[in-house]
Protein backbone atom coordinates (compact mmCIF):
# COMPACT_ATOMS: atom_id res chain seq x y z
CA UNK A 1 0.00 0.00 0.00
CA UNK A 2 1.28 3.24 -0.75
CA UNK A 3 1.40 6.48 1.45
CA UNK A 4 -1.31 8.59 -0.25
CA UNK A 5 -3.53 5.49 -0.17
CA UNK A 6 -2.72 5.42 3.83
CA UNK A 7 -3.12 8.99 4.25
CA UNK A 8 -6.89 8.70 2.43
CA UNK A 9 -7.38 5.83 5.04
CA UNK A 10 -6.55 7.88 7.73
CA UNK A 11 -8.88 10.77 6.55
CA UNK A 12 -11.51 9.45 5.96
CA UNK A 13 -10.85 7.75 9.68
CA UNK A 14 -10.99 11.25 10.87
CA UNK A 15 -13.74 12.77 9.14
CA UNK A 16 -15.69 9.55 10.48
CA UNK A 17 -14.97 10.47 13.94
CA UNK A 18 -12.85 13.38 14.52
CA UNK A 19 -12.25 13.23 18.05
CA UNK A 20 -11.65 9.10 18.93
CA UNK A 21 -11.64 7.92 22.33
CA UNK A 22 -11.55 4.61 24.25
CA UNK A 23 -15.02 2.92 25.18
CA UNK A 24 -13.67 2.37 28.69
CA UNK A 25 -14.96 4.71 31.09
CA UNK A 26 -12.61 6.49 33.37
CA UNK A 27 -12.12 9.56 35.37
CA UNK A 28 -7.99 9.35 36.10
CA UNK A 29 -4.94 7.64 34.76
CA UNK A 30 -5.33 5.06 37.76
CA UNK A 31 -9.16 4.37 36.37
CA UNK A 32 -7.71 3.98 33.10
CA UNK A 33 -5.29 1.82 33.77
CA UNK A 34 -7.19 -0.54 36.20
CA UNK A 35 -9.56 -0.63 33.50
CA UNK A 36 -7.10 -1.70 30.83
CA UNK A 37 -5.77 -4.09 32.75
CA UNK A 38 -9.00 -5.58 33.41
CA UNK A 39 -9.76 -5.63 29.66
CA UNK A 40 -7.55 -8.35 28.76
CA UNK A 41 -9.42 -11.09 27.22
CA UNK A 42 -13.06 -9.28 28.53
CA UNK A 43 -15.20 -6.72 26.21
CA UNK A 44 -14.89 -3.05 27.20
CA UNK A 45 -18.99 -3.66 28.08
CA UNK A 46 -18.19 -6.03 30.92
CA UNK A 47 -15.27 -4.14 32.20
CA UNK A 48 -17.09 -0.63 32.37
CA UNK A 49 -20.27 -2.67 34.11
CA UNK A 50 -17.41 -4.42 36.87
CA UNK A 51 -15.72 -0.78 37.54
CA UNK A 52 -18.90 1.15 37.99
CA UNK A 53 -18.99 -0.32 41.26
CA UNK A 54 -14.94 -0.69 41.86
CA UNK A 55 -14.60 2.71 41.28
CA UNK A 56 -17.39 3.56 43.54
CA UNK A 57 -16.02 1.71 46.15
CA UNK A 58 -11.74 2.92 45.58
CA UNK A 59 -11.13 4.94 43.02
CA UNK A 60 -7.30 5.53 44.39
CA UNK A 61 -4.35 3.22 44.54
CA UNK A 62 -4.26 3.61 48.31
CA UNK A 63 -8.13 2.77 48.50
CA UNK A 64 -7.79 -0.32 46.16
CA UNK A 65 -4.61 -1.75 48.35
CA UNK A 66 -7.15 -1.15 51.07
CA UNK A 67 -9.79 -3.06 49.41
CA UNK A 68 -7.57 -6.23 48.92
CA UNK A 69 -7.80 -8.79 46.65
CA UNK A 70 -10.97 -10.58 47.82
CA UNK A 71 -12.80 -6.87 48.06
CA UNK A 72 -11.73 -6.85 44.58
CA UNK A 73 -13.17 -9.80 43.43
CA UNK A 74 -16.44 -8.77 45.04
CA UNK A 75 -16.34 -6.86 41.95
CA UNK A 76 -14.96 -7.86 39.20
CA UNK A 77 -15.81 -11.56 39.08
CA UNK A 78 -18.11 -11.68 35.92
CA UNK A 79 -14.63 -11.11 34.15
CA UNK A 80 -12.46 -13.97 32.44
CA UNK A 81 -9.23 -14.22 34.45
CA UNK A 82 -10.71 -12.27 37.74
CA UNK A 83 -8.36 -13.99 40.60
CA UNK A 84 -5.43 -13.38 38.45
CA UNK A 85 -6.40 -9.59 37.49
CA UNK A 86 -7.31 -8.64 40.96
CA UNK A 87 -4.08 -10.33 42.37
CA UNK A 88 -2.11 -7.79 40.17
CA UNK A 89 -4.46 -5.07 40.68
CA UNK A 90 -3.36 -5.00 43.85
CA UNK A 91 0.55 -5.50 43.81
CA UNK A 92 0.18 -2.61 41.19
CA UNK A 93 -1.46 -0.43 43.67
CA UNK A 94 0.95 -1.58 46.43
CA UNK A 95 3.84 -0.85 43.74
CA UNK A 96 2.05 2.86 42.55
CA UNK A 97 2.08 3.39 46.36
CA UNK A 98 5.87 2.30 46.74
CA UNK A 99 7.69 3.46 43.95
CA UNK A 100 5.69 6.26 42.06
CA UNK A 101 4.25 8.21 44.78
CA UNK A 102 0.44 6.72 44.34
CA UNK A 103 0.78 8.09 40.48
CA UNK A 104 0.69 6.53 37.01
CA UNK A 105 3.87 7.11 36.20
CA UNK A 106 3.99 7.99 32.31
CA UNK A 107 7.27 6.09 31.24
CA UNK A 108 6.86 3.14 29.68
CA UNK A 109 9.47 0.79 31.42
CA UNK A 110 7.84 2.05 34.92
CA UNK A 111 4.60 1.05 33.53
CA UNK A 112 5.85 -2.26 31.92
CA UNK A 113 7.15 -3.19 34.99
CA UNK A 114 4.10 -2.76 37.10
CA UNK A 115 2.38 -6.34 38.06
CA UNK A 116 -0.27 -7.26 34.98
CA UNK A 117 1.07 -4.56 32.61
CA UNK A 118 2.50 -5.30 29.28
CA UNK A 119 3.08 -3.48 25.91
CA UNK A 120 -0.58 -3.50 25.03
CA UNK A 121 -1.58 -1.78 28.37
CA UNK A 122 1.61 1.00 28.44
CA UNK A 123 0.71 2.04 24.93
CA UNK A 124 -3.19 2.27 25.79
CA UNK A 125 -2.12 4.64 29.24
CA UNK A 126 0.66 6.40 27.35
CA UNK A 127 -1.40 7.54 24.68
CA UNK A 128 -5.14 8.03 26.18
CA UNK A 129 -3.81 9.05 29.33
CA UNK A 130 -0.93 11.39 28.46
CA UNK A 131 -1.16 12.00 25.09
CA UNK A 132 1.58 10.06 23.90
CA UNK A 133 1.66 8.83 19.97
CA UNK A 134 1.58 5.23 20.51
CA UNK A 135 -0.42 2.80 19.02
CA UNK A 136 -1.25 -0.71 21.04
CA UNK A 137 -1.98 -3.23 18.68
CA UNK A 138 -4.77 -5.59 19.85
CA UNK A 139 -6.54 -8.28 17.94
CA UNK A 140 -8.69 -5.75 16.08
CA UNK A 141 -5.93 -3.66 15.03
CA UNK A 142 -3.86 -6.68 13.95
CA UNK A 143 -6.58 -7.62 11.50
CA UNK A 144 -7.42 -4.44 9.94
CA UNK A 145 -3.54 -3.43 9.59
CA UNK A 146 -3.42 -6.82 7.78
CA UNK A 147 -6.69 -6.80 5.89
CA UNK A 148 -6.74 -4.01 4.51
CA UNK A 149 -3.04 -4.14 3.60
CA UNK A 150 -2.35 -0.91 5.93
CA UNK A 151 0.34 -2.28 7.59
CA UNK A 152 1.00 -5.96 7.04
CA UNK A 153 2.97 -8.25 9.88
CA UNK A 154 3.26 -11.43 10.95
CA UNK A 155 3.02 -10.54 14.75
CA UNK A 156 1.65 -7.35 17.24
CA UNK A 157 5.47 -6.23 17.37
CA UNK A 158 5.68 -6.06 13.72
CA UNK A 159 2.45 -4.71 12.90
CA UNK A 160 2.47 -1.58 15.88
CA UNK A 161 6.20 -0.83 14.52
CA UNK A 162 4.88 -0.69 11.00
CA UNK A 163 2.00 1.52 11.64
CA UNK A 164 4.53 4.18 13.94
CA UNK A 165 6.67 3.84 10.32
CA UNK A 166 4.11 4.54 7.51
CA UNK A 167 1.40 6.65 9.72
CA UNK A 168 1.93 10.17 9.52
CA UNK A 169 2.15 11.69 12.48
CA UNK A 170 -0.86 14.16 12.32
CA UNK A 171 -2.90 11.05 12.44
CA UNK A 172 -0.80 9.21 15.17
CA UNK A 173 -2.21 9.80 18.43
CA UNK A 174 -5.85 9.12 17.29
CA UNK A 175 -4.85 5.61 14.68
CA UNK A 176 -5.25 3.46 17.73
CA UNK A 177 -8.50 4.42 18.34
CA UNK A 178 -9.80 4.60 14.72
CA UNK A 179 -8.59 1.21 14.04
CA UNK A 180 -9.93 -0.53 17.02
CA UNK A 181 -13.14 1.07 15.91
CA UNK A 182 -13.04 0.43 12.63
CA UNK A 183 -12.51 -3.75 13.70
CA UNK A 184 -14.35 -3.75 16.06
CA UNK A 185 -17.93 -2.49 14.51
CA UNK A 186 -17.00 -2.69 10.30
CA UNK A 187 -13.90 -4.69 9.67
CA UNK A 188 -15.15 -7.72 11.66
CA UNK A 189 -13.71 -11.27 11.72
CA UNK A 190 -15.11 -13.27 10.65
CA UNK A 191 -18.57 -11.53 8.61
CA UNK A 192 -16.76 -7.92 7.53
CA UNK A 193 -19.25 -5.70 6.87
CA UNK A 194 -17.42 -4.86 3.23
CA UNK A 195 -20.47 -3.53 1.24
CA UNK A 196 -20.88 -0.35 4.55
CA UNK A 197 -17.18 0.09 4.96
CA UNK A 198 -16.53 4.20 3.68
CA UNK A 199 -12.60 2.29 3.31
CA UNK A 200 -13.44 -0.41 0.49
CA UNK A 201 -12.04 0.92 -2.36
CA UNK A 202 -8.82 1.59 -0.75
CA UNK A 203 -8.57 -1.97 1.19
CA UNK A 204 -6.32 -4.25 -0.60
CA UNK A 205 -8.20 -7.48 0.04
CA UNK A 206 -7.96 -9.87 -1.68
CA UNK A 207 -11.76 -11.25 -0.97
CA UNK A 208 -13.02 -7.54 0.02
CA UNK A 209 -15.14 -8.56 -4.00
CA UNK A 210 -16.80 -11.23 -2.70
CA UNK A 211 -17.55 -9.98 0.41
CA UNK A 212 -19.10 -7.35 -1.22
CA UNK A 213 -20.88 -9.41 -3.03
CA UNK A 214 -22.28 -11.53 -0.42
CA UNK A 215 -23.33 -8.70 1.36
CA UNK A 216 -25.40 -7.03 -1.55
CA UNK A 217 -27.16 -10.96 -2.00
CA UNK A 218 -27.81 -11.01 1.72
Amino acid sequence: MNAQKRRAIYERLRAGLPVPTTELKYRSPFELLVAVILSAQATDKSVNLATATLFAAADTPQAMADLGVAGVKQHIRRIGLFNTKAENIVKTCHRLLKQHGGEVPRERGALEALPGVGRKTANVVLNTAFGEPTIAVDTHIFRVANRTGLAPGKTVRQVEDRLLKVTPPQFRHDAHHWLILHGRYTCLARRPRCGQCTLADLCEWPDRAMAVAMAVRA
